[in-house]
């Protein structure tokens, strides 16, 4: 029986923890390894009404993940990230949103915080392991005709996190391992009871962060303009990193039609609306790119395209650009193509690559 030894990084859920339990089964040497992340000052006065990775119901997660590591009998080292999570990703999520984009923050967790700068804290305190496994939903495995590790999507479609984990380099996939990318969402919550773990009933975190945004951003950003695409005055927005790209909620005009932003201007601080209509565009830009299944992107590629999490993947050709950055140009138009998300790249089961969209092209 195999005692290779594996962390297994931790979040007090259902699914890591059942990652523990299946590969406990196979008879790994696994030691939990959990991050600490909210120093306690943004939402400390949020009433917690549902979980999320950056808050105070990370008091519960981390008690969660001990309760777990106690009744499977393994080590769990809790680590304190604090000041990384915040230099790293909430510094880089608050620029985004007051840049007029919509960042997504679980892509740069993983990538630099989760699957690397926990990672050196865990060999700098001594800990000896030959991989790492999480309780995302998603299959890789190694192409030998490519020599290239390769990211696939999970048995579970519904499920699939393969998106949020494209910016991964070669070498970090190379040393992971998903438990779950076989097993349904369902087959792992009934794992969960059958073995009667403590946090079988527990429910998923939805968000990043918990609590009111606003207390991110430090006062910075002012109101401004809401206009139409004709540049008729309509109404005032009160900052334009409090909106995204197809939001109808909460624009406080009225026009007797629904009205969705359609376009947000950094440079003369304004939130363009217009109909659903002026939503769609066939086109985007993509820089900050990382390949997968391929080495480099030199010729246009046909794959389908992932513009956010619960996007229907699209037709789309992809081709080199300029400056580095990519041109996507979709079969037919998308709906609320938005600066700050991931664009991510799939042949089949097999994820290409992919990039942050920095500019939706008009049709």
């Amino acid at each position: 029986m195999s005692k290779e030894r594996i962390l297994v990084a931790m979040s007090g859920g259902v699914d890591s923890s059942v990652t523990c339990v299946l590969l406990k089964k196979k008879g790994y040497d696994i030691t939990g390894v959990t991050m600490k992340i909210w120093d306690g000052g943004e939402c400390k006065d949020f009433e917690q009404r549902s979980h999320a990775c950056y808050g105070p119901g990370e008091y519960e997660d981390i008690e969660d993940a001990k309760k777990v590591a106690n009744k499977l009998d393994f080590p769990l080292i809790v680590f304190d990230l604090c000041k990384e999570y915040r230099d790293i990703v909430l510094d880089y999520v608050t620029d985004e949103y007051l840049s007029g984009k919509t960042p997504n923050p679980c892509v740069l967790c993983n990538r630099m915080v989760k699957l690397s700068v926990l990672l050196d804290k865990a060999a700098d305190a001594g800990l000896k392991f030959d991989c790492v496994a999480t309780g995302h939903y998603v299959k890789s495995k190694f192409d030998e005709e490519k020599k290239r590790y390769l990211l696939l999507k999970a048995k579970d479609k519904e499920k699939d996190q393969s998106y949020f984990l494209y910016s991964l380099s070669q070498e970090q996939i190379a040393k992971c391992i998903f438990p779950l990318g076989d097993y349904t969402k369902e087959e792992t919550k009934k794992l969960a009871k059958e073995i009667n773990l403590p946090v079988k009933e527990k429910k998923e975190s939805q968000d990043f962060f918990s609590g009111d945004m606003s207390t991110l951003f430090g006062g910075k950003g002012k109101p401004g303009e809401i206009i139409d695409k004709e540049g008729n005055v309509l109404g005032e927005h009160r900052g334009i990193q409090y909106y995204t790209i197809g939001q109808r909620r909460g624009l406080g005009i009225a026009k007797g039609l629904p009205l969705y932003v359609i376009e947000i201007d950094k440079e003369n601080n304004s939130i363009i609306v217009g109909k659903k209509e002026d939503l769609f565009e066939d086109e985007l830009l993509a820089d900050k790119l990382n390949w997968v299944s391929i080495e480099n992107l030199n010729k246009p590629l046909e794959v389908k395209a992932r513009i956010r999490y619960r996007h229907r993947e699209a037709k789309a050709v992809v081709s080199p650009y300029k400056d580095n950055t990519v041109l996507v140009k979709f079969e037919e138009p998308q709906s609320a193509i938005t600066p700050g998300q991931a664009v991510v790249f799939y042949q089949g089961e097999v994820l290409v690559g992919g990039g942050t969209i920095t500019k939706q092209k008009k049709i």
